[in-house]
């Protein structure tokens, strides 16, 4: 197959060497004052996006999520009385249960509202919703189509607006997904991340916080389904500061070469189902088996957000292989969503023991 990659790092010039760059921050939370500092920025914001974020701000939820994992009984009571009300246009199983888990657990309580048979916004304006909600909730979780029904809701809305899934990002998603790599190899600083299919929603998401993060993270599509330009230039932006880099490559064979971590999505996301004909002989090519994992790092790990089209994106070997980690990631979800919740409002602690960000860190190996 015809192949282009753009690298897309720090002041490239279209070569596709990855440099070793000093991040202009320091990636991770160095003190409790910067746990703290980034814990107040973020009580009483949305999450409508990770470029909403900054590095520090994800850092300190990442650094959460580990501390909750670890130590749920620390956290058991700190958002008791807490209201959440969700509203899904979309089929859940992840999100919805780990949501209303996670706050349950934390001592609040979910209420959960079907709007799979009516669109936000269509019954009533989602301005008047929001001026009603805000009276009763302490927070507002979404899984819409449009992303722009998350953003109208967060500007209405006194109460943090969380995005659950929309058409343009996952960022409870991708949070879920590095706090499992960081499981895995430690820390997601220098690690090579590869996602394989569409550049969709959960790509723009795993983008933003592996730039974030300090991660190479190379997508690689099909011509005509890349990532959305300016998810690119903002991923590329943060990579700059962090010693990350954005890597461009229709070729899959060639991305996965020496990745740590193969990700991969459906190629029809929900809302595209009547492309699902026109896309399937597109994505063939790039459905992830055992041949294309063999190129990657002997002890790669496999990801998937789940729900698989199998023997679609993936085969079977390898979703229930050695090396899929897709359970570790569902069951982080959870975790994950804690961690949102207890930042935006204001559980966050700091837990000395918790710090630990995964027990396998070590210095991974330079593409070039």
């Amino acid at each position: 197959m015809g192949s282009k990659t753009v690298v897309m790092n720090a002041k490239s010039d279209g070569a596709e060497e990855i440099p070793v760059r000093k991040p202009q921050v320091s990636l991770g939370i160095q003190s409790d004052t910067a746990f703290n500092e980034a814990a107040k920025r973020l009580c009483g914001r949305d999450l409508c996006s990770i470029g909403d974020l900054t590095v520090e701000e994800t850092a300190a939820i990442m650094e959460l999520a580990h501390a909750v994992k670890n130590h749920p009984e620390d956290f058991r009571h700190a958002l008791d009385a807490k209201q959440m009300v969700m509203f899904f246009e979309k089929a859940s199983l992840r999100t919805r249960v780990t949501f209303e888990a996670a706050i349950n657990t934390l001592g609040g309580n979910a209420i959960f509202v079907d709007q799979t048979q009516s669109p936000l916004g269509e019954r009533e304006s989602l301005s008047d919703m929001a001026r009603n909600l805000e009276r009763w909730m302490s927070v507002i979780v979404l899984r819409t189509y449009s992303h722009e029904t998350i953003t109208e809701m967060a500007a209405c809305s006194k109460v943090p607006v969380v995005n659950a899934l929309s058409d343009l990002e996952h960022p409870c998603q991708a949070i879920a997904d590095f706090l499992t790599l960081e499981e895995r190899f430690g820390s997601a600083e220098g690690l090579h991340f590869t996602y394989i299919g569409d550049g969709n929603n959960v790509c723009h998401s795993l983008m933003l916080i592996a730039a974030q993060l300090g991660a190479h993270c190379t997508v690689s599509t099909p011509k005509g389904f890349e990532p959305k330009l300016d998810i690119i230039h903002k991923a590329i932006e943060i990579a700059e500061s962090t010693g990350g880099s954005i890597t461009l490559q229709h070729d899959p064979v060639k991305a996965v070469e020496g990745a740590d971590a193969v990700y991969t999505d459906v190629c029809t996301s929900m809302g595209f189902e009547h492309e699902a004909t026109k896309r399937a002989p597109i994505f063939k090519p790039y459905q992830v088996n055992e041949d294309l994992m063999q190129k990657a790092q002997q002890d790669a790990v496999f990801m998937h957000c789940l729900p698989a089209h199998r023997n679609a994106e993936v085969t079977d070997a390898v979703l229930d292989g050695p090396q899929s980690i897709v359970f570790d990631q569902a069951e982080n979800r959870l975790h994950a969503q804690k961690a949102i919740l207890l930042m935006l409002l204001g559980g966050a602690k700091r837990i000395t023991s918790g710090r630990g960000r995964g027990t396998q860190a070590r210095k991974r190996p330079s593409l070039t």
